[in-house]
């Protein structure tokens, strides 16, 4: 959950956090559910399984950003894993949790025009382990 500008930080390569709040305009924090592959309905509609855990996923929504900024973020969004530290509701304190990432990408509105900034981007960090 975001509670200040500081409540979500990504490791950078080398060990330095970055506070993405300054970066973000939305923050989704997700708590889906994994289940086994014994899981699903019987005849009489119960549902039934065995639940693997929580997979926290933290869905972010960057602001748009310029030519500097996105070289800053580049080795965090293209790394294959990351350190994120955030607030957890339920520890009510920050918390390090190793994620992987979605695809993201950079779309260019005014491609002429050199000094206007990239549009925002949605990228999400998505627990390697569960909760």
């Amino acid at each position: 959950m975001f509670t200040n500008k500081n409540s979500l930080q990504v490791k950078l390569p080398g060990g330095t956090y970055i506070n993405l709040g300054e970066y973000l305009v939305e923050v989704e924090y997700q708590y889906p559910k994994l289940w086994a592959n014994d899981s699903g309905r019987n005849l009489k509609g119960k549902q039934t399984g065995t639940l693997i855990g929580i997979f926290p996923k933290i869905v972010c929504q960057f602001r748009k950003l310029t030519k500097d900024e996105l070289i800053l973020l580049r080795p965090i969004l293209d790394a294959p894993t990351q350190i994120v530290k955030y607030y957890d509701p339920w520890k009510q304190q920050l918390t390090e949790m190793e994620t992987y990432s979605g695809d993201w990408s950079i779309k260019n509105n005014y491609i002429i025009d050199n000094n206007r900034k990239n549009q925002g981007f949605q990228i999400s960090f998505i627990a390697r382990e569960k909760r």
